[in-house]
């Protein structure tokens, strides 16, 4: 058995000092510099609305959405429980959603959600997810049920494209920047908090 008595206690812990400092370094270069991944998700039954839930699980500060349509309960408690974390989330929908008998809406102003309405276009028909400013949720997928059990739809989620991140946040901001509060019928043209 090899004699390890020549190791002291200062030297035991430098060699652990160095070793946690090496780690943290592999870890944050994996944080940081992560590859960029496209995911792609197909309905009817494909998995869209299991893998919006899922990446809005994933939340750590903040979501901005737009919603042409928005009648999914899963999405919106997703929605929810991601304000109860304190994580940020904005919310733009088109204006069907102030008549339309199942849309969210509703739900997301009882929970104290940031809700806004996109009354600038004949259609606000974006349906795109920006998450902690580095995940983007897109496609023709409404954020609906019958998107999820009946309509043929495509999702795409891409990871770590920061500059079209970027770039969508930007979009979003402008959006926000003309919308209404629900019920208000008007624009109220306001900065958009947090504009990058």
């Amino acid at each position: 058995m090899p004699d390890w008595g020549w190791l002291e206690p200062r030297m035991i812990g430098g060699l652990l000092l160095v070793a946690a400092a090496i780690n943290c370094i592999l870890a944050l270069r994996h944080f940081v510099f992560r590859e960029p991944t496209l995911s792609a998700h197909f309905s009817p039954k494909g998995g869209c609305q299991t893998a919006i839930v899922a990446e809005l699980d994933r939340a750590r500060s903040e979501i901005l959405m737009q919603a042409y349509s928005f009648t999914c309960p899963d999405i919106a408690r997703s929605l929810i429980a991601a304000v109860a974390r304190r994580v940020r989330v904005v919310v733009l929908l088109d204006r069907s959603n102030e008549a339309e008998t199942y849309s969210e809406l509703g739900e997301l102003e009882k929970h104290g959600l940031e809700v806004w309405i996109d009354g600038q276009h004949a259609i606000a028909h974006n349906k795109v997810i920006v998450i902690d400013g580095r995940t983007i949720v897109t496609g023709s997928f409404n954020f609906t049920r019958q998107a999820e059990y009946e309509n043929a739809e495509n999702l795409l989620i891409l990871k770590d494209h920061r500059e079209l991140a970027a770039r969508y946040r930007e979009n979003f901001n402008a959006h926000r920047g003309h919308c209404h509060a629900p019920g208000a019928g008007k624009p109220v043209h306001v900065h958009a908090r947090g504009a990058a």
